[in-house]
């Protein structure tokens, strides 16, 4: 089995390196201590914003004034269950799987909301 591992994100509306949140400071502890995330980058101009990655895939958080209860960002993931298992334990309400089919191709998919109100779907192609 392979290392559970974030393999990309991508934005469901904008830019997922600026995804709307109330707090930076909050958000960069949640996500740091339950995605298993590090900061990277931090400016305040021309707001507050964080850059977090893991794995090499990187997530911003920016107080810009967008509703995060819009908002969120799909992950594609390598070995979902123990991504899944990993989320679970630091604490985090994770959906059951279910596959979602897209184009003709199959995933195991789940999703994540986050205290902040942002919508994570986790997904990975079936294999065969």
């Amino acid at each position: 089995m392979m290392q559970p591992s974030f393999q990309s994100a991508s934005p469901y509306k904008d830019n997922v390196l600026a995804l709307p949140v109330i707090d930076i400071e909050v958000a960069a502890d949640w996500y740091s201590k339950h995605f298993g995330m590090i900061e990277v980058e931090r400016h305040d101009v021309p707001y507050p914003a964080v850059i977090l990655e893991r794995d090499g895939v990187q997530i911003g958080f920016a107080v810009n004034g967008g509703d995060p209860a819009q908002e969120g960002a799909a992950i594609r993931v390598c070995n979902i269950d123990g991504i899944k298992a990993e989320l679970e334990s630091y604490g985090v309400e994770v959906a059951n799987i279910r596959v979602d089919q897209r184009d003709g191709e199959k995933f195991n998919v789940f999703f994540v909301v986050a205290p902040d109100g942002l919508c994570y779907y986790f997904n990975e192609p079936v294999a065969g």
